[in-house]
């Protein structure tokens, strides 16, 4: 089993910019930025339940429509100028290669406006634009202020007001197919796997209940011989990774057919 990350080792991988604190209190500003991350992290396993959201051109949706897929849910405020943009941007990034490396329709991305007052659909939709996610595959979304005290707070997801708007951990949410959180990042530049791989755990390592065997078996030789290149930062299938397996089974079956006929072979001469 994997081990989680410490606090301190998680504070280390947001963005410096996040770590910022007024004059008089930085000890303070620290122990909220810590409590924060410590709420992001106890979200993990838990349910997120089915809140209506609106989307970018107005039309009512529910968080049950993302059950089915794997989600990534990234939260942001619109009139932010500076680290929501570059984390968007970033990630459309990492979604690119995600989608690269596991098909285009295997999971679900979510765009969704923290700040009720201001996050209207429009301004979600010119976000969109600005920040290119305005294509088929993203989901732009808008929330009342009932519904965003519901939603961040099962997501764990802490902020507050700031003279700069507001104050937050930089994290996407990774949500499996039946709505349950499964692995928060954080920082507006991350490792491209950090993403990426609790992805195909969902989408390669998990079958769904409709799969047939054959389709079971073939999600799973994808995910032990699908391999991270850090030279370019994507993934690939290693054919290494197969023909291994495929010698190892060729060779395993020659030892039992061998086992077999030297078993009959016996058999002959005791019968002789």
């Amino acid at each position: 089993m994997k081990k989680r990350p410490t606090l301190f080792a998680l504070l280390l991988a947001l963005s410096p910019a996040m770590l910022h604190a007024d004059d008089a209190g930085n000890a303070v500003k620290d122990f909220q930025y810590k409590s924060a991350l410590q709420a992001s992290q106890d979200a993990i396993g838990r349910q997120v339940s089915t809140w209506p959201l609106t989307d970018a051109d107005g039309m009512a949706r529910s968080f049950a429509g993302f059950r089915g897929k794997p989600l990534i849910l990234s939260l942001v405020f619109t009139s932010c100028h500076s680290i929501c943009p570059t984390t968007t941007r970033y990630l459309a990034g990492v979604i690119e290669k995600a989608r690269e490396a596991l098909g285009p329709d295997t999971f679900n991305v979510a765009v969704l406006g923290f700040d009720a007052a201001n996050d209207s659909p429009l301004a979600m939709k010119q976000f969109a634009q600005q920040q290119g996610i305005d294509e088929d595959g993203w989901h732009v979304l808008s929330a009342d202020a009932k519904t965003i005290k519901g939603l961040t707070d099962e997501l764990g997801f802490e902020f507050f007001g700031s003279p700069s708007g507001f104050d937050h951990v930089v994290q996407a949410t990774v949500i499996d197919a039946n709505g349950r959180i499964y692995r928060q990042v954080y920082g507006e530049v991350f490792s491209t796997p950090l993403l990426i791989d609790p992805l195909m755990e969902l989408v390669l390592n998990r079958p769904q209940p409709q799969q047939s065997f054959l389709d079971s078996v073939v999600d799973k030789i994808k995910f032990f011989c699908t391999a991270y290149d850090p030279a370019r930062d994507g993934y690939f299938f290693d054919y290494s990774l197969f023909l291994e397996l495929v010698i190892g089974a060729v060779v395993i079956l020659g030892i039992i057919a061998f086992l077999i006929r030297e078993l009959v072979a016996g058999r002959r001469l005791g019968n002789a």
